[in-house]
C-alpha cells in the first residue's frame, strides 16, 4: 500500500506546548510528525458531527 503525500506544514505554538508534544511522541514510540497527526486525526474525528462525517 502506497503512503498519501505529505507535505510539510509550520505552525507557531507555545514553547511550553512544544516540549510537551515532543515528550509526548518520544514517550508514545513515535516521530513527532506521526504523533501530531495521529493526535490531529484523533481529534477531527471526535469533532464531526454526523453530517460532515466523509464516506
Amino acid at each position: 500500500m502506497t503512503q498519501p503525500a505529505k507535505r510539510q506544514f509550520s505552525v507557531y505554538l507555545p514553547v511550553e506546548l512544544i516540549r510537551r508534544v515532543k515528550h509526548a511522541s518520544v514517550d508514545a514510540d513515535e516521530s513527532l510528525s506521526s504523533f501530531v497527526e495521529r493526535a490531529l486525526e484523533d481529534h477531527l474525528r471526535r469533532s464531526e458531527t454526523p453530517s460532515e462525517e466523509r464516506p
